[in-house]
């Protein structure tokens, strides 16, 4: 037993309701965590990435992604490795010692949704989304518009206020300064 430390009234707090997978297509978002943790078999490491889409139905939503950096197999470190250069070279930061130089720069993250099924050793997964690839966050994209997603969805959401720190002239979003 816990002590909620005082009455919970859940008719003040409407309650949450199950996220359904984001439809393929292409998001404005940024890098808002990043962590190296040991793989499971506990021979490599791996880069855990958590994005946060910016604009359009979607802001807000969170779109996971992990690269596995240290491996014995060399085309899984490869593979990690060229993800991790195009997301360098979507936000423009392409010498980096440190995943939080990748944080709170736009680029485009492009998904794809992997259907409810079997997996390879028959246990039974929810269809859920996958990352497809980055590009930046004014490839293919005219200024002040946002990606939007394959398919239609209901209108868009105001975008997360950029993060307190900023202020003064760097409190606009580059993506959103006029040139």
């Amino acid at each position: 037993m816990a002590s909620l430390n005082g009455t919970f009234d859940a008719t003040e707090v409407a309650p949450a309701v199950p996220l359904e997978v984001l439809p393929p297509g292409k998001y404005l978002a940024h890098l808002i965590e990043s962590e190296m943790l040991p793989t499971k078999a506990g021979d490599g490491q791996l880069l855990k990435l958590v994005f946060e889409v910016l604009e359009g139905p979607s802001a807000r939503r969170k779109i996971f992604d992990q690269l596995n950096l240290v491996n014995r197999n060399e085309q899984t470190v490869e593979i990690a490795q060229r993800t991790l250069s195009a997301i360098c070279h979507a936000v423009g930061q392409v010498h980096v010692s440190d995943s939080e130089q990748l944080h709170f720069k736009p680029l485009i993250v492009t998904l794809k949704v992997e259907p409810a099924g079997n997996d390879k050793y028959g246990v039974h997964r929810e269809a859920r989304n996958k990352v497809a690839g980055y590009s930046a966050a004014n490839a293919g994209a005219a200024p002040g518009i946002a990606p939007r997603p394959a398919s239609p969805g209901p209108r868009p959401a105001a975008a997360a206020p950029p993060p307190a720190a900023r202020t003064g002239a760097a409190a606009t979003p580059p993506w959103r300064r006029n040139a």
